[in-house]
């Protein structure tokens, strides 16, 4: 039982009880509140007591959900739990001063998407050292997230029996535990067969991992932290200077498909988008070749 568990589960009774607030909304806070106890425990390695979280602890909290490619909405989400948690504490009088009371919640705004070239998806890629098991796994990872359009959850709970061999389909879930069908690449399955029959196969999966796809050396089912850590070194060898997500990849996929006249309602099924609204930023088109086209076919660019 972790040190701030009494405390989570009387602010469960709040949210439901004097807030009123639906399942929903309170399994959303507990989460958000989970989290961060998560990030010190996990990622700065220390146990801190509730009456010694401050203003600067919660700011370095936010940046690591930034650099962890988190949506400015969800950091805003996020933000708005935390702030009802401590008000909670300051209401209960564990706390004298909230941490969070100067915290302002990210701009929202809808961001055109950073992409890959295919041709810097390709060197990404290449650039793997295919001769270590990690090396075949890495690359089958990298072309299951662009030649599939996948998000990071969704490829780390991948089964062996999410996997349609012959007919080249996955079953991922997505968001709200929502289930879809998507095609794999010729590529994405060819590696993913190299992977799974040479490397896989040796392995020995933790119990409890014994159906999950990608494995770490352990035999445990990988991290969302280890995926990010992944692109991010196959990046830097590529030599590429982007600031890249696995995120980018999706991006990349979904806009390929849009620039070469993939129809928008199927890359929305792909995606996984319940709104048609979220895959049409994918229409956009690059300021470079809207300027080749200008300098192409206007009477102006010829002149």
């Amino acid at each position: 039982m972790s040190i701030w568990s009494s405390y989570i589960n009387g602010f469960k009774a709040y949210l439901q009880l004097e807030r009123s607030l639906s399942d929903n909304t309170v399994e959303n806070y507990l989460r958000d509140v989970v989290k961060l106890e998560r990030y010190f425990n996990e990622v700065m390695d220390i146990e801190i007591s509730l009456t010694k979280v401050t203003y600067a602890d919660i700011q370095g909290f936010l940046k690591w959900l930034h650099d962890m490619e988190f949506a400015p909405s969800s950091q805003a989400r996020i933000i708005s739990g935390l702030k009802t948690f401590f008000e909670y504490l300051l209401l209960e009088n564990v706390i004298q001063k909230n941490p969070t009371e100067l915290l302002e919640a990210p701009k929202l705004g809808r961001k055109l998407p950073d992409t890959l070239s295919y041709e810097e998806i390709e060197a990404i890629i290449g650039g793997i050292d295919r001769s270590t098991p990690e090396g075949e796994r890495n690359v089958a990872i990298l072309e299951m997230l662009y030649g599939s359009g996948l998000r990071v959850s969704e490829l780390t709970n991948i089964s062996l029996q999410d996997i349609y061999w012959e007919e080249g389909f996955l079953r991922v879930t997505g968001k709200g535990n929502k289930q879809r069908i998507v095609p794999i690449s010729s590529d994405g399955l060819k590696h993913l067969k190299i992977y799974v029959n040479e490397i896989r196969v040796h392995q020995d999966p933790k119990p409890g991992h014994e159906h999950v796809l990608f494995l770490n050396r352990r035999g445990k089912q990988l991290t969302r932290v280890m995926i990010f850590t992944i692109v991010k070194d196959a990046v830097e060898k590529a030599g590429i200077r982007k600031r890249i997500s696995p995120h980018t990849f999706r991006h990349s996929f979904a806009t390929h498909l849009v620039e070469n006249g993939a129809d928008l309602r199927a890359v929305q099924e792909m995606l996984g988008h319940v709104s048609i609204t979220t895959t049409e930023v994918y229409t956009h088109l690059d300021r470079k070749y809207l300027k080749e086209v200008i300098d192409r076919y206007h009477p102006i660019g010829k002149k």
